[in-house]
C-alpha cells in the first residue's frame, strides 16, 4: 500500500486534502539568510498564524521544499504541524551551490555518499543539526521528498551528481522527487535524465515551470508523464496572469491532471504575519476565485489541489539500488 511521509508520520494519500506543493514555511538561518535577511522564517508563532489563514480556506498539507543545510529545521516544521493540524512534508536533497559556498561538504563527497545521506533522511530521520555540523543527531521526523536543483536551461556537472544521488535514493525508498527549474527552464532534460536513472515520471515534480509561458513546452512536459508545479500566480504584475493562462491551456488540452499548485513564498515580505503580501491564503482565496471566473470549474480545482498532489507525493515501490 502506498503512503505519503509527513514529519509526524506516514499517512494515506487520501488524507492529504488540499495541498500546497512547493512552500518554504521555515528557513531558520544558513547561507540563504546571510544572503538576504528577508529569507529568515524562524518564528513558529507567526507562521502558525499564517498557516491558520489558509487553513480556514481548506489547506490541509504543505510541502516544505527547503533541502539540507540551507536553513531547514525539521523540529520547527514538526511543531508547526502539531500546532496547526496541517500535514507538513519535509525535504532532503540539496539546492544550488550559491546557497552553500565553495567549501561546503557537498562539494567534497561523491554521488554515492550523497545518496546515503539523502536515504538516511528519508528512512531514519532528518538530522537535528541539518547536516551543518559533523555530529549527526537523527530526529523522529523523516523526509517525504527529495529536492534538487537544475541550472538555467541545462544540467551542470554538479546538478547531474545531485540528480544521480536523488534517483538512487528514489530506487531505494520510492520517495518522490521535486526539482527546481531555474527560471522555469530545463524541465524536459531533467525528466529525461531522471527517467534514464530509473525514476518513474509520475514521481517527478518539476517546479517553477510557469515562469515559461509557452504552451508547447508545457504539453511536452505533461507528455512525459511528469507533474508540473505552478507557483508564480501571485508574481505577475500585468493584467495577463501567465499562470492562469497556462492553466486555461492545460484544461483545454486535457492535461490538468498533470498540474499541482504552490506559492514558493520564501520571504517575510510575502506573508501577512510579517506585514507582507499576498499571504499564504492567496492560492485558496483570491487565485481560486480568479480560476473560477476564468471557467476552471470546481472539479478541476479539486484535481489541482487534492487529487494530483495525492498521486505526486505518494511513495512508489522501491526498485532496488544500493551503495
Amino acid at each position: 500500500m502506498t503512503f505519503v511521509r509527513t514529519v509526524l508520520g506516514d499517512i494515506g494519500p487520501a488524507e492529504l486534502g488540499s495541498t500546497y506543493a512547493h512552500e518554504h514555511v521555515v528557513i531558520a538561518g544558513g547561507r540563504p539568510v546571510e544572503m538576504n535577511p528577508d529569507f529568515l522564517l524562524a518564528d513558529v508563532d507567526r507562521m502558525a498564524a499564517e498557516i491558520g489563514e489558509a487553513q480556514e480556506l481548506g489547506l490541509r498539507t504543505i510541502v516544505d521544499a527547503m533541502p539540507a543545510d540551507a536553513g531547514r529545521d525539521v523540529v520547527r516544521l514538526a511543531e508547526l504541524s502539531r500546532r496547526t493540524g496541517v500535514n507538513v512534508i519535509a525535504a532532503t536533497g540539496l539546492h544550488h551551490a550559491r546557497y552553500y559556498g565553495p567549501q561546503h561538504w557537498s562539494e567534497r563527497i561523491d554521488d554515492a555518499e550523497l545518496a546515503d545521506l539523502f536515504t538516511a533522511d528519508v528512512t531514519d530521520g532528518i538530522d537535528a543539526n541539518d547536516h551543518a555540523r559533523p555530529q549527526v543527531e537523527r530526529t523522529a521526523h523523516r523526509a517525504g521528498v527529495v529536492k534538487i536543483a537544475g541550472s538555467d536551461g541545462r544540467l551542470s556537472d554538479r546538478d547531474r551528481r545531485l540528480f544521480v544521488a536523488a534517483a538512487e535514493t528514489h530506487r531505494r525508498t520510492g520517495v518522490p522527487i521535486l526539482t527546481h527549474c531555474e527560471n522555469g527552464t530545463g524541465a524536459v532534460e531533467q525528466i529525461t535524465f531522471l527517467t534514464e536513472c530509473g525514476v518513474g515520471p509520475a514521481r517527478i515534480v518539476v517546479s517553477h515551470v510557469d515562469k515559461v509561458v509557452e504552451r508547447a513546452y508545457h504539453r511536452e512536459i505533461a507528455a512525459s508523464g511528469a507533474v508540473l508545479e505552478y507557483d508564480q500566480s501571485f508574481r505577475w504584475t500585468d493584467a495577463d496572469n501567465g499562470t492562469l493562462r497556462l492553466l486555461e491551456w492545460m484544461c483545454e488540452d486535457g492535461l490538468a491532471g498533470h498540474v499541482v499548485l504552490g506559492m514558493d513564498a520564501a520571504r517575510q515580505g510575502y506573508y501577512h504575519a510579517y506585514g507582507g503580501e499576498p499571504g499564504l491564503a492567496w492560492l485558496l482565496g483570491p487565485f481560486s476565485t480568479m480560476m473560477e471566473v476564468a471557467g476552471i470549474d470546481a472539479a478541476t480545482r479539486r484535481r489541482l489541489f487534492i487529487d494530483n498532489p495525492a498521486r505526486a507525493f505518494a511513495f512508489a515501490m522501491p526498485t532496488g539500488g544500493g551503495s
